[in-house]
């Protein structure tokens, strides 16, 4: 860089910073002073008109634009007439009908949609609004209008040159509080049942068969069982409390689980032979190590187990097997699979929610909570696993749950400890 270039812009900075006077070696013929290049430096109201000139090409429509080209909710900006101004992306993905220069009832055509579009426009302050659509699923949705003033708009009632529609997806929030809605009434009712028995029979022990010994152990036989049945019922609802707050946990320790499916038939096999079926366990030659917990896996094969020997009586045994996934040495496979009459098709796809009963004609037998198999998608679930039930009538049926085999790290990680 030449000598001359670097005293000019020493100058010039100094008459910036400090505002001092200085003379300029180099400039304008004017005197003005001058950049490192030899251009002229605009004088400090010639700067503010630049700017502002710039502010006026972007506009504020721009910038609003640009705000909501940014949010994750589909938005609208809609002038007063109704017409389409711009679409977001994801209302561009939702509703790809929907352009601008359009009306927007051409394409959204919900009444009470659009009685809240006329008031924000007439009224000038904003709305929200909700709407059911059947087609082609059930779907909640809420929307939001706001009102954007014309700008210098004076007056009490401040018209909106444009209106900002942003579309809120409620169909997960309704689905959640119906289910939670569900489950209060289902537990209020299996708890109801059985605590409505033991009122009972606690009512005639205190009256009639107070001094009957025969009737009053009776009785007291049946009220322990109702009790226990309320115990199990609690006991499982605590444990899908308890699975629901770590449900976003992903189990990282290594099980074994040939030694998690042996413990789990030495608890079975009691009530499995007091029924006449026999268990058979199969892949087992050596260890079968898989990623996750191992108090809930227990709960989970148990769980199976039990129900395949309760519903699955009538074939004699129920076979547990353990296998890697054909064509995927990731992951591994538990089947466990009973030879009973099966499981009507028109059940399976709402087996594993809460209370839902397919068996109902041997609930009251076998007393089950109908949570099991609903405790058991949730720690699949949380295993980042998977079960699929199969079941044809009249020659059994078979569940299934996919692991994640460990990582060769994480195994050596393990096998150190």
């Amino acid at each position: 860089m030449a000598d001359g270039d670097v005293t000019e812009t020493t100058k010039v900075t100094a008459r910036r910073e400090d505002e001092v006077e200085t003379a300029p070696t180099s400039g304008t013929a004017t005197g003005a002073p001058g950049g490192a290049d030899g251009t002229p430096l605009p004088e400090p109201d010639e700067e503010a008109a630049s700017f502002a000139e710039l502010a006026a090409g972007i506009g504020p429509e721009a910038g609003m634009v640009a705000v909501i080209d940014a949010l994750d909710d589909p938005c609208i900006l809609i002038d007063a007439a109704g017409i389409v101004v711009h679409v977001n992306g994801e209302a561009r993905a939702r509703y790809p009908g929907v352009r601008a220069g359009d009306p927007l009832v051409f394409r959204l055509r919900h009444t009470v949609l659009h009685d809240a579009f006329a008031r924000v426009v007439a009224d000038g302050r904003p709305e929200t609004v909700e709407w059911q659509e059947k087609v082609p699923t059930d779907r909640w949705l809420e929307a939001h209008l706001a009102p954007v003033p014309q700008p210098g708009a004076e007056g009490p009632v401040k018209r909106p040159s444009r209106v900002l529609l942003r579309i809120e997806d409620l169909t997960e929030t309704r689905r959640v509080e119906r289910m939670r809605a569900d489950f209060v009434a289902n537990a209020s009712h299996e708890l109801r049942t059985p605590l409505t028995a033991v009122i009972g029979f606690l009512e005639t022990l205190q009256g009639p068969a107070r001094d009957d010994a025969k009737v009053r152990d009776r009785f007291l036989d049946v009220m322990a069982e109702q009790a226990g049945r309320m115990k199990r019922l609690i006991d499982d609802l605590l444990s899908l409390s308890r699975l629901e707050m770590r449900a976003h946990v992903r189990p990282e320790a290594t099980v074994d689980l040939c030694e998690i499916l042996r413990h789990v038939c030495d608890l079975v096999t009691p009530a499995a032979t007091g029924t006449g079926v026999v268990l058979a366990l199969s892949g087992c030659e050596a260890a079968q190590p898989a990623r996750g917990e191992r108090e809930e896996l227990v709960q989970v094969f148990t769980n199976l187990v039990e129900n395949a020997v309760k519903y699955g009586t009538s074939g004699g045994r129920v076979e547990i097997a353990i296998a890697t996934e054909i064509g995927d040495a990731r992951h591994v496979v538990v089947s466990v699979r009973d030879f009973g009459e099966g499981i009507d098709p028109v059940h399976l796809p709402r087996l594993t929610e809460r209370f839902y009963r397919a068996h109902t004609e041997k609930s009251g037998a076998t007393r089950g909570t109908g949570l099991g198999l609903a405790i058991v998608k949730h720690i699949v679930t949380r295993h980042g696993g998977r079960l699929t039930i199969e079941s044809v009538r009249g020659e059994g049926s078979t569940f299934s749950v996919r692991l994640d085999r460990p990582t060769a790290t994480r195994q050596k990680g393990d096998a150190g400890q």
